[in-house]
C-alpha cells in the first residue's frame, strides 16, 4: 500500500465546521515527519516516569511496568495530525506551545510548582520598581526603610536580611513575566523544566489559555478555529480523514496510548492478547477517564464493599489481638532442617524488623526441640542491630550458630538440587497438590509466622497511628490455626465457585522458578491461609467491573512473594510491606510480609480526566485486528521483552472465573501459544502478521507510529524488515 507510512519514534461531532473542507489535508505531510523536538519530549517523558506513583495510570496497577509516558503519546498523536507548513520554525513553536514546552507554559508550570521563590527571582532578575511586585519584612535587616525602598534588583535577600514575598496586589501576569525572566537566566530547557510541574499536572485551561490565538492564526489558511485540544483534534481529523480521528493500539498493555489519545479527543480502539492488559486499559478509559462526580459514585461502591468485608473480618476476629489492637502486617519466614545438625532453622537474610523502631528478631536455641524460639525485641542497641542484620541466609547458604559454633550449609544441598540426564534442574522438593495451601509436616521447607506489626487500639481510627512489633502469642497462633482449618474445610468448594484459584502453574521462563524453588504447582500455593480467606472475601464483594482492578492491586501486596522492606536513613529509616512485582519476575523469598485488610488501600481518588470519545477494548491477538483506524500507535513486544504472558497468570488465576461485564466477553487465559515473543523466525512471522493486519485496516493516508527501544542494531534491522514485509513504507525515525 504505497501511501501508507510508518514512523519509528523512541466523538465529538458538535463543533462548527463551516470553514473546514473535509479531506483537505488528506495527503499533506505530517509535522512528525519534519520537525519533532526529540530531546524535550524525551526529557519530559523521563520526568513523568520518575514521578512513580504520581503518574496518572500507575494507581490502576503498578505491577504493569511497560506503560509508555503519556507525554510521549500526546506528542505522537499531535505530530501525526498537525500538518507541516512551509514555515518549519513556526510549526515547531506551535507544537511546543501545544505540548506546554514554550516560554509562557514553563512560567505557568514553574509558578504552580513554587520552586522559584520570590527571593530566588530577586537574585536573578533586574527590576527597577521591585516593590510593585514584592513586599518585605525587616526582622533581620538593619537598613532604613528609605534605603530598602530604593533597592534595585537583583539582590541577595539573605545577605541583606530581607524576607521577601509576593505583593498581594501583584497580578498573575506580573508574576508570570518575572518567573519567565528568572527562568531565562538558566542555561537550557532542561534546567528550566526541572523547576516545573509536568504539563498534565497543571490545570489545562490555565496552561493553554494563551495558545489558541497563535494556533488559529498559524493555520488560518485551512480554517482552524479551536479553543481546546479536543476541538483541535476533531478539526484536524476532519481535514485529514473526514471525521474525528481514530487511533488504534493492538498491543495496548497498560493502556497509555488509547487513554492519552482519548484524552486528546480521538476515538480509540485497543486490543491485547492478555486480559489483564485489557482490564487495565478499560480501567484507564472508564475509571480514570471519567468525571470527578462519577468517580465519587465509584468511591461509594468501594466503601460499601470494603465495609462489608471489614464486618466479616471483625466478626471472625482474625486481625485483632486480645487487647483490641489491630494488625497492620504479618511477617513470615521459611524454616529448613539442617542435614548436618538436624536443627530446624528459621531463614531470613536479615533479622532487623524495623530500623525506625530499632526492633529486631533474636533467635534463642531450644535444644529440647532442636529449633529456635524467636524473640521480637524493641529498642535494640547498635550492637544488636548489627548482629541481627547478618541473618541466617547469606550468599546461598544457611548460616547459624549453636552453642557458639557456626554452621554453614548450601541451600542447594538442603533442597537436593541436581541435573537430570537432559541437563534440567531438579531437586528433592515435594510437588504440592491441588488441595495444599501449607507445607506438609515432612516437607523440606516449613513456614512460620514470627512477628506481627500492630496498631494500638487507641490510635486505630486516628490520623497518627501508634504501632509496635510483637512475636505472635498463643492467641495469635490459635487464630492462624483457625484460618488453616477454615481453608482446609472450604478450599475445594471455594475453588469450584471461582472464589479461590485452582489453576496450575504452567512451565515457562518465569514460572519455572516457583516450581523449582518451592515445589508449588498451582497459583494459590503462593498464598497462606490468612491471605486465601481475605482474598476470597474481596473476590466475593468486589464483583463489579469498576472494582475488579482493585483485586489485582491487592494481590500484588499479600502473597508469599510480597517483600518486607527495611531502609536505614534519616529519622531512623522505614519499614513497610512492598509489592510482589518490584521487577517483572516471580521471585521466591525466604521471608515475606502480608498486609492486613486494614492496611490495603481501596477506593482511590484518581487524577480523573474525563474523556467522551468512543472507545473499544477487545481481548485478541494483534493479527486479528478487523476495525479500520486512521492512525496506529503501538509499543510491540520484541526480543527480550518482559514475559507478561507468564507473570500475569498470577492475577488471571484469581480473576478468570465469573468476571463481570464487559470482562466476561474476554478469554481469561494468557494465551501463551499465541503471544509474540523471542527474536527468531516465529517472532518475525508473528510481527509481520500483526502489522499486515493493521496495514489492511488503514486508509491510504493512514499512519503508523511504533515506539521501539533496543540497543541491539540487529533487532532494529528486524523491525524495519517487518514493516516493509507488512506493506508499510518507513519514512522517518
Amino acid at each position: 500500500m504505497e501511501n501508507q507510512h510508518a514512523t519509528i519514534v523512541c466523538s465529538n461531532e458538535n463543533y462548527l465546521m463551516t470553514k473546514l473542507t473535509p479531506f483537505a489535508l488528506r495527503d499533506a505531510p505530517a509535522l512528525i515527519e519534519t520537525v519533532f523536538p526529540v530531546q524535550k519530549v524525551s526529557w519530559e517523558a523521563q520526568k513523568e516516569r520518575k514521578a512513580g506513583p504520581g503518574q496518572t495510570l500507575t494507581a490502576l496497577g503498578s505491577y504493569w511496568k511497560g506503560r509508555k509516558p503519556l507525554i510521549l503519546v500526546r506528542a505522537i498523536v499531535l505530530g501525526c495530525l498537525l500538518p507541516a507548513t512551509k514555515n518549519p520554525e513556526q510549526d515547531l513553536l506551535i507544537f511546543e506551545k501545544l505540548m506546554g514546552f514554550d516560554r509562557d507554559a514553563l512560567a505557568r508550570r514553574a509558578l504552580i510548582q513554587k520552586a522559584l521563590k520570590p527571593k530566588d527571582i530577586a537574585s536573578k532578575v533586574q527590576i527597577s520598581n521591585p516593590w510593585k511586585y514584592f513586599s518585605y519584612s525587616t526582622t533581620n535587616c538593619n537598613l532604613a526603610k528609605t534605603d530598602i525602598d530604593a533597592i534595585q534588583f537583583p539582590i541577595n535577600a539573605d545577605v541583606i536580611g530581607l524576607s521577601i514575598r509576593w505583593n498581594r496586589n501583584a497580578s498573575d501576569a506580573d508574576k508570570l513575566e518575572l518567573v519567565s525572566a528568572a527562568l531565562d537566566t538558566f542555561p537550557d530547557y532542561f534546567s528550566r523544566a526541572a523547576l516545573c510541574k509536568r504539563p498534565e499536572e497543571v490545570d489545562q485551561d490555565y496552561l493553554y489559555s494563551s495558545v489558541w490565538s497563535f494556533v488559529n492564526s498559524h493555520y488560518r489558511d485551512i480554517g482552524l478555529n479551536v479553543t481546546s485540544h479536543t476541538e483541535l483534534t476533531h478539526q484536524l481529523g476532519v481535514l485529514r480523514y473526514g471525521a474525528t480521528p481514530r487511533v488504534g493500539d493492538t498491543f495496548c498493555g497498560g493502556g497509555s496510548i488509547p487513554f492519552e489519545a482519548a484524552r486528546l479527543g480521538c476515538d480509540v480502539y485497543a486490543s491485547d492478547l492478555n486480559p489483564i492488559a485489557c482490564m487495565l486499559t478499560w480501567g484507564a478509559l472508564n475509571i480514570v477517564g471519567i468525571s470527578k462526580e462519577k468517580n465519587a459514585d465509584i468511591l461509594r461502591i468501594h466503601r460499601k464493599a470494603a465495609a462489608a468485608i471489614e464486618e466479616e473480618i471483625c466478626t471472625l476476629g482474625f486481625e485483632h489481638d486480645k487487647e483490641g489492637n489491630r494488625a497492620k502486617a504479618y511477617l513470615y519466614c521459611l524454616e529448613a532442617r539442617c542435614p548436618e545438625t538436624g536443627w530446624l532453622v528459621p531463614m531470613s537474610p536479615s533479622w532487623v524488623i524495623s530500623p525506625r523502631q530499632k526492633t529486631v528478631a533474636i533467635l534463642h536455641e531450644n535444644a529440647n526441640r532442636k529449633t529456635f524460639d524467636i524473640e521480637v525485641f524493641s529498642n535494640a542497641s547498635a550492637e544488636q542491630m548489627t548482629t541481627a542484620a547478618s541473618g541466617t541466609v547469606h550468599k546461598g547458604k544457611l548460616v547459624y550458630v549453636i552453642q557458639g559454633q557456626q554452621y554453614s550449609t548450601s541451600i542447594k544441598t538442603i533442597r537436593g538440587d541436581f541435573k537430570d540426564s537432559n541437563n534440567k534442574h531438579k531437586n528433592r522438593l515435594r510437588k504440592w497438590r491441588l488441595d495444599d495451601f501449607k507445607p506438609d509436616a515432612d516437607d523440606i521447607f516449613q513456614e512460620r509466622l514470627y512477628a506481627i506489626h500492630w496498631i494500638t487500639s487507641d490510635s486505630v481510627n486516628s490520623s497518627r497511628l501508634k504501632t509496635f512489633f510483637k512475636a505472635p502469642s498463643e492467641f495469635d497462633i490459635a487464630q492462624e490455626s483457625m484460618l488453616e482449618s477454615m481453608v482446609e474445610n472450604e478450599l475445594l468448594d471455594w475453588q469450584k465457585k471461582g472464589l479461590t484459584p485452582d489453576m496450575a502453574i504452567e512451565s515457562g521462563y518465569n514460572t519455572d522458578q516457583p516450581i523449582r524453588e518451592r515445589g508449588w504447582t498451582h497459583w494459590h500455593h503462593m498464598f497462606g491461609a490468612r491471605e486465601i480467606v481475605k482474598l476470597k472475601m474481596i473476590k466475593d464483594h468486589f464483583s463489579s467491573a469498576e472494582l475488579y482492578p482493585d483485586i489485582a492491586s491487592t494481590l500484588d501486596f499479600c502473597s508469599k512473594l510480597s517483600r518486607w522492606i527495611i531502609r536505614f536513613g534519616p529519622g531512623g529509616g522505614s519499614d513497610f510491606t512492598s509489592n510482589v512485582f518490584s521487577n517483572q519476575a516471580l521471585n521466591t523469598l525466604y521471608n515475606w510480609a502480608n498486609r492486613s485488610f486494614y492496611d490495603h488501600s481501596f477506593g482511590r481518588s484518581y487524577n480523573n480526566s474525563a474523556v467522551s470519545s468512543k472507545s473499544i477494548v477487545q481481548s485478541m491477538d494483534a493479527a486479528s485486528c478487523s476495525i479500520e483506524q486512521d492512525i496506529f500507535i503501538t509499543d510491540p513486544p520484541y526480543a527480550d521483552a518482559v514475559h507478561y504472558h507468564e507473570i500475569t497468570e498470577y492475577f488471571i488465576a484469581w480473576l478468570r472465573k465469573n468476571p463481570p461485564p464487559p470482562f466476561d466477553q474476554w478469554t481469561w487465559d494468557s494465551k501463551r501459544a499465541l503471544s509474540i515473543k523471542g527474536s527468531g523466525d516465529d517472532f518475525r512471522r508473528g510481527m509481520v502478521e500483526a502489522y499486515s493486519a493493521m496495514a489492511k485496516h488503514m486508509p491510504d493516508n493512514g499512519r503508523q507510529c511504533v515506539m521501539f527501544t533496543h540497543q541491539d542494531a540487529g533487532v532494529w534491522s528486524d523491525m524495519v524488515g517487518i514493516f516493509w514485509a507488512a506493506g508499510l513504507q518507513v519514512t522517518a525515525a
